[in-house]
């Protein structure tokens, strides 16, 4: 029986073209949307390979920290002499290499006290290089007013001002240039001074300390540089109360006496140099008295 009313179209070819437009469309749509599929899959593959290398380097880095330490230098102590107890591979020069900038430029120049890293480089260049300048700007800054002090003194009181003895002894043992084939330059360098190990050793003028630490056959060692351009030097010492760059006054402390480096008893090693370096020594008996101290 016929339906009622009026006959609708069939909707099947508006379906069809439907489709079609949809299937025609569709490929236009298809495309961005797949590049965009691409995109986000690329970008969590550098994600995934980002987290991979922090992960590798993770451990590696824990691994350093770990078998890395530090050291802090102790009266006596040489850099062979730690990197044996301590067991560095690269013995001493791979501990110089590490801490050149605390170290400075001579390795056989530490003094107690001294933080060395272990087993790997010092935490950071700048750190380092910061640590570095700071211990070597006050040296430079604070130098020309202790010299310009020293020298006002001497101009308005006369030499004899501003000098004091080593110690508080003038008992002198081995002489100045006495000859010998126990020295390396066939003759004794400067006086020494007889005093037991623990003995108050001073700074006999004001000056600057260039360095500090241990100098190899004399020991524990200190030299300061004094307004007149001269160096004084002080071997064989215990322990050590200043560091390379301080500024020192006349009788001020800068250790004890001891026995360390090649020695035959404890005595204070004093000499007085035209550079900081060995072989440039004068008469210290001379420059002393020159300067109105008594000695012997």
């Amino acid at each position: 029986m016929p339906a009622k009313g009026k006959h609708r179209r069939p909707k099947s070819l508006r379906f069809t073209r439907t489709i079609a437009a949809a299937g025609t469309g569709g490929a236009a749509l298809a495309l961005p949307l797949m590049g965009a599929t691409g995109a986000h899959a690329a970008t969590q593959a550098t994600v995934a390979q980002h987290v991979e290398k922090a992960a590798t380097a993770a451990p590696a880095e824990k691994a350093a920290t770990a078998t890395a330490k530090t050291y802090a230098v102790k009266s006596g102590d040489y850099l062979s002499k730690i990197a044996d107890e301590q067991n560095v591979t690269g013995g001493w020069k791979k501990i110089y290499a590490d801490n050149r900038s605390a170290i400075g430029g001579d390795p056989s120049l530490i003094h107690p006290g001294l933080k060395l890293s272990l087993g790997h480089r010092a935490a950071a260049t700048h750190t380092a290089t910061h640590t570095a300048t700071t211990a070597t700007a006050p040296a430079k800054s604070q130098a020309t007013p202790a010299a310009d002090t020293a020298a006002t003194t001497t101009a308005s009181t006369g030499d004899s001002a501003g000098y004091t003895l080593p110690v508080d002894s003038s008992t002198i043992g081995t002489g100045y240039k006495v000859a010998g084939s126990m020295w390396s330059s066939g003759y004794h360098t400067g006086v020494d001074f007889v005093v037991p190990t623990g003995t108050t050793i001073k700074s006999v003028a004001a000056g600057t300390v260039v360095s500090a630490g241990w100098g190899g056959a004399y020991g524990n060692q200190v030299v300061i540089q004094h307004a007149d351009g001269k160096y004084s030097q002080y071997a064989h010492m215990s322990s050590l109360s200043v560091s390379a760059g301080q500024t020192v006054t006349e009788g001020q402390q800068i250790g004890l006496s001891g026995a360390t480096g090649n020695v035959t008893g404890p005595h204070l090693h004093f000499e007085i140099r035209t550079t900081p370096d060995y072989g440039s020594d004068v008469d210290p008996v001379a420059y002393l008295r020159s300067h109105g101290v008594a000695v012997g």
